[in-house]
């Protein structure tokens, strides 16, 4: 058996497989301010007259990461660079505690000047005097040779020991050079690093408390998963995993072979992705976390708050739907015995005393009342929406009409912005570049709990054919659940150096001046081959792959003096299929 859970903004999904076959599903409420009382709840419903010594592998799909950086909850963090001659670091400062220190290393992974230490003491007297307890140490040319961090780091340990908790070095994040995106990706990954560990120690121990001895992992952007314990060194792969479980769960429960769209409707958000020729596509440089690009690999989303639970903001010129949620709608809070509330204020303002005070309508109890959905207490969507209707004298039909339509058309707006956005680029699939290709999306594959209710209003809207699949309420969780582990490593090879370093594997070793292109590819496949089946996954020996290779002439003067070889090798994204 396989378990899925997908922790995602309004409840936590939970799915059981079995030989294919959904066996059992659970859903329940997220709690925002305890995820892990969400999970609990998820397992022992998903698990009830199941036996947990049969499940072999739990996957965990989290927005954790992902609100952490959205809500401004992560913490402060001593970055201090590296760079030298060429991009100024100032350009791309990150965090409030910066730091550029003298010194460089060149791309052949040569120093050229070395670290400036009085520098590198006074900004980490900064950082200390500041209260920082994670930092972050970024060089230029790290992936070449990661000298410069690991002296920041020694040095950060021996005056700070008891005080710094934890330290991203640039070098182990990824392969690829890109100097930029590599101080903002280590940036974050300190920023977030606490308050995923926290939680993914508390995983790992409600899963033994449940007696589940199994294979346990966390999805990560590109659409494969990690092991839970690789992850907490690098949890800045974990951001948009929800989003990402939900591609995945549609290449499970469905056959996709053409250009097509993915809704994935929840209560918070509507998360948007779009195939190309069957295919999810991938930010193939990295994705962006608000202003900053970085190193993580991403299959391309776009979220906007639309969602079942988007509250619906009404003036005298207005009405429009989201991006905030309130809590649960009405029939989600009266099912739920929840308490949200909010303050509806009278037409043309007035004191306090005169507001109304009501729980906060939602999209949901908009779609309820015109009869297009049918969840929870619908008495009380009918109600309340009356009730907010007759603050601003207005016919009930026709604020929820104009409310739902707000929803669709800002839906429809996200979609073709995001296909004209990818159209003005290379499309990347997670698969291979295909080049001159150009997305034009025939149909739409829409899951989450209100999807069957926006399945006609779409098609209209957008003018495709819109498929709800089976299992549309709990598709993350098919996909967290049926998620293959996937990696890729970038392999350089210095001849005249005589040098191998694998920057994320933390592999460095010599070799003879012979060492051949063909070599470097079966050290690319080892050693990640290794190191999976180090961290407990089971990996096939044929499941790396070469999926860049090259061999580049060094010549000093008239003579070549060595060869160049970058490889790059990798364990693809997969998802087995579900049987319906």
């Amino acid at each position: 058996m396989l378990l899925g859970i997908d922790v995602g903004g309004t409840h936590t999904d939970a799915v059981v497989v079995e030989d294919s076959r959904i066996r059992a599903t659970a859903k329940v409420p997220t709690d925002h301010d305890n995820l892990l009382h969400s999970i609990r709840a998820g397992l022992r419903a998903v698990l009830s007259g199941l036996d947990p010594g049969r499940i072999k592998r739990l996957n965990l799909s989290t927005t954790l990461s992902t609100n952490s950086i959205i809500e401004g909850k992560t913490e402060d963090v001593g970055v201090i660079v590296s760079a030298g001659p060429g991009v100024d670091p100032e350009n791309h400062r990150v965090g409030g505690h910066f730091h550029v220190i003298e010194g460089s290393i060149d791309h052949r992974g040569t120093e050229i000047k070395p670290l400036d230490q009085p520098q590198l003491e006074g900004a980490l007297g900064a950082c200390e005097s500041a209260g920082v307890r994670v930092y972050a140490a970024v060089g230029k040319f790290s992936t070449r040779n990661p000298g410069h961090e690991d002296r920041i780091e020694e040095s950060i340990r021996a005056r700070a020991a008891k005080d710094a908790d934890f330290i991203t070095r640039g070098h182990s994040l990824s392969g690829a050079l890109n100097f930029p995106r590599r101080m903002a990706t280590a940036y974050f990954n300190s920023a977030v690093w606490r308050s995923y560990n926290d939680f993914a120690w508390a995983v790992e121990e409600s899963v033994a408390d449940f007696g589940l001895a199994s294979e346990l992992n966390v999805l990560k952007a590109d659409g494969g998963t990690m092991p839970l314990s690789a992850s907490k060194d690098v949890p800045v792969q974990t951001i948009l995993s929800g989003p990402a479980a939900s591609v995945m769960g549609i290449i499970a429960l469905c056959d996709i072979t053409q250009d097509c769209v993915i809704l994935d409707i929840g209560g918070t958000t509507t998360d948007i992705a779009v195939f190309a020729d069957g295919a999810p596509l991938i930010e193939n440089k990295g994705m962006t976390l608000g202003s900053y690009p970085t190193l993580v690999r991403a299959l391309k989303l776009h979220s906007i708050g639309i969602g079942g639970d988007s509250a619906l903001h009404v003036s005298v010129d207005d009405i429009h739907v989201g991006p905030d949620r309130k809590g649960p709608s009405l029939a989600g809070c009266e099912r739920s015995g929840g308490t949200s509330c909010e303050i509806a204020h009278a037409p043309g303002g007035g004191p306090p005393e005169t507001w109304g005070r009501m729980c906060a309508p939602a999209l949901t109890d908009a779609m309820n009342y015109l009869g297009i959905s049918d969840f929870g207490d619908t008495q009380a969507s009918k109600a309340g929406i009356e009730r907010l209707a007759a603050l601003w004298d207005m016919i009930p039909e026709r604020l929820c009409r104009r409310a739902v339509a707000y929803a669709v058309d800002q839906i429809r707006a996200a979609v073709l912005d995001l296909v004209y956005e990818i159209n003005e680029k290379p499309v990347y699939t997670i698969f291979e570049l295909l080049e001159g290709k150009r997305v034009k999306p025939r149909k739409v594959y829409v899951m989450g709990g209100p999807a069957k209710a926006f399945s006609d209003l779409l098609a209209k809207s957008l003018g495709m054919e819109v498929v709800v699949p089976e299992h549309f309420a709990v598709a993350n969780a098919v996909g967290a659940a049926l998620t293959r582990t996937t990696m890729d490593v970038i392999l350089f090879a210095d001849t005249q150096k005589r040098r191998l370093f694998i920057p994320n594997l933390n592999v460095s070793r010599e070799i003879p001046r012979e060492y051949t292109l063909e070599q470097a590819k079966e050290d690319a496949r080892r050693y990640l081959l290794e190191y999976l089946q180090d961290k407990g996954v089971r990996v096939d020996e044929t499941e790396p792959e070469i999926i860049e290779a090259g061999s580049f002439n060094m010549v000093d003067g008239y003579s070549a003096k060595g060869k160049n070889i970058r490889v790059r090798c990798q364990v693809r994204p997969s998802v087995a299929k579900i049987s319906l």
